[in-house]
């Protein structure tokens, strides 16, 4: 196939090296040409382009079988995420819709956020759970899904949205880093849930809905079992030998970008549907493999 990466960072690198690997035709695209040696090296054709700015696209190839937007704004408000989420898929549709519609073999995966659900009581979210996110950030992201179901849905445009849970693994990990620095906090009791990811997994989850997934639809991309707070920390604590984080009494920090939440993701239809088994199902399997990579443990 041929393949467009759009956002070339954590996750676009190493899965546009795996689909070379598989033999795809990989193209990337990036607002710089500072990060083009390292696509090169990972066998990506590079390309250069803000998403924001509709013309310059026009420019660029736009005969693609599969096209994946995980492009990150890397920090910013709620006018660089209207920007980039918003603006710039409504863009990426304009310029490939002509051609990508015909092709029977056309997919487009955008990588969302599981922000977009805004329960905060634990319940077990799938899906078709409402997403009412707090965060203005998080209602770009929502917004953004359903600018995508709609062309879906009205223009037979192949787009898929994934929803990603917090993404972790190699130089990633924030709760890791928390833990280590000294910084990490416990909220309360802890029994806030966390939902998780591994990199590695999101590249599997990704791969798996352009080969088996259907347009219009969306997946949770997160593992198998969400963990509150007081359970990871716990776990992280004995793994390596050190004491819990001290519990903190004050108000959670509500000024997160994507907000504060606690949920239960459930990953059913990901692994039903997309037929895709997790190499680090929980977080034991990824923390352990990013422990014994630093050499800590």
């Amino acid at each position: 196939m041929r393949v467009l990466i759009v956002g070339v960072g954590y996750v676009g690198l190493p899965l546009g090296a795996e689909l070379v690997r598989q033999g795809h035709e990989v193209y990337g695209l990036r607002r710089s040409i500072s990060a083009h040696e390292g696509m090169r090296n990972s066998g990506i054709l590079p390309l250069t382009a803000d998403i924001a700015r509709a013309e310059t696209l026009a420019t660029l190839p736009n005969d693609f079988d599969w096209v994946i937007n995980c492009a990150a704004t890397g920090g910013g408000g709620v006018g660089d995420y209207r920007q980039l989420y918003l603006q710039g898929t409504r863009n990426l549709i304009a310029w490939l819709a002509p051609h990508f519609v015909r092709r029977p073999s056309a997919r487009y995966v955008y990588t969302s956020s599981t922000g977009v659900y805004g329960q905060n009581d634990g319940s077990v979210v799938e899906e078709s759970s409402p997403t009412e996110p707090a965060s203005e950030s998080t209602q770009v992201l929502a917004e953004t899904e359903r600018v995508l179901l709609a062309v879906a849905r009205e223009q037979n445009f192949p787009a898929m949205i994934l929803r990603a849970s917090g993404i972790y693994g190699p130089d990633r990990g924030y709760l890791l880093r928390q833990f280590l620095s000294g910084e990490a906090r416990i909220e309360g009791d802890g029994s806030r849930f966390l939902n998780m990811i591994h990199r590695d997994d999101l590249i599997g989850a990704i791969t798996a809905a352009f080969e088996r997934g259907r347009p219009g639809e969306i997946y949770n991309a997160t593992d198998d079992e969400p963990v509150s707070q007081l359970a990871f920390f716990t776990w992280l604590a004995t793994r390596l030998g050190q004491p819990l984080p001290p519990v903190s009494t004050a108000s959670p920090d509500t000024s997160r970008r994507r907000g504060l939440t606690s949920k239960r993701i459930s990953n059913r239809k990901l692994r039903t549907e997309l037929g895709l088994e997790l190499k680090y199902p929980t977080f034991r399997e990824g923390y352990a493999a990013e422990i014994a990579a630093l050499g800590i443990a």
